[in-house]
């Protein structure tokens, strides 16, 4: 993983996106243990306190839970509830927009369709 340090983005939440996107992708399965914060404060050269907020994101989430003594691990469910907050960002950021557009086009949902085959 990589920090973008010129990103818009917290470098907190860039984090939780990356152990989202690995938690998505099966690079980090459910009910496995994910990367201490003090080893991915060392790998990326950020704070502690950096790590530990985005992972803090997702123990929040429910996406990752703690076993006192142990670590952090991925909880069981977590790809599908991934999965389905990214369903609905993707609907608000894309689809949406693409639709207001699309109105304001005159294009029916034909045209719509034809537009995304072609792409």
């Amino acid at each position: 993983m990589q920090i973008n340090f010129e990103s818009e983005k917290p470098i907190f939440i860039q984090l939780a996106d990356w152990l989202s996107d690995s938690i998505i992708s099966g690079a980090i399965k459910e009910g496995e243990q994910i990367p201490s914060t003090t080893e991915m404060s060392v790998q990326l050269k950020i704070n502690p306190a950096t790590a530990l907020k985005g992972v803090n994101m997702l123990v929040d989430k429910g996406i990752i839970y703690k076993k006192r003594g142990l670590g952090m691990f991925v909880s069981d469910g977590a790809v599908e509830k991934l999965r389905k907050e990214r369903q609905a960002e993707f609907f608000g950021e894309y689809i949406k927009k693409m639709l207001d557009e699309a109105a304001k086009l005159g294009l029916s949902k034909k045209d719509i369709i034809e537009l995304i085959e072609r792409g």
